[in-house]
């Protein structure tokens, strides 16, 4: 025997008032994203640098395009001793190809890009800085750059 609630089946109102809540939890932005950047973290946890190989399809083609991520930092042009106090906290990667004696400063957060290496072997470093331009951490890729003429 099916018990009512005026004039309604309890299982039509499970079906209709319950089930629906149980199967469409959305997920919320800070769930995705985590905190808001806009507010202060006391004792973040130290800065991390994650970097990808470089993407094989532009690379058979004589470009070189490497992703990265951070984690604990957001990668920001802000630079000099006072964005030292901004939390979250900030800066930018330094990029030295094949050990040369200088290197580049990219603030964008985007995939790097080189082109115009020769073929062969291959040394990035990417260094994630704070805004006084001091090395947090670090990682290297290594990769070979393909000879167009011998593909072919």
């Amino acid at each position: 025997m099916q018990q009512t609630f005026q004039g309604l089946h309890l299982y039509q109102i499970f079906r209709e008032m319950v089930l629906p809540t149980m199967n469409s939890y959305t997920r919320s932005a800070r769930d995705i994203i985590g905190s808001s950047p806009l507010i202060a973290i006391k004792n973040e946890a130290p800065p991390k640098l994650i970097v990808d190989p470089p993407l094989p399809e532009p690379l058979a083609q004589g470009r070189v395009f490497i992703q990265y991520r951070t984690e604990n930092l957001r990668v920001l042009p802000v630079f000099g001793k006072g964005a030292l106090e901004v939390s979250p906290r900030i800066g930018h990667i330094h990029i030295t190809v094949n050990d040369l004696p200088w290197h580049f400063v990219d603030a964008s957060g985007e995939t790097i890009i080189l082109v115009g290496l020769e073929p062969g072997v291959h040394k990035v470093l990417i260094e994630l800085a704070d805004p006084t331009h001091k090395v947090i951490t670090s990682e290297t890729v290594e990769f070979t750059l393909p000879d167009p003429k011998k593909s072919s």
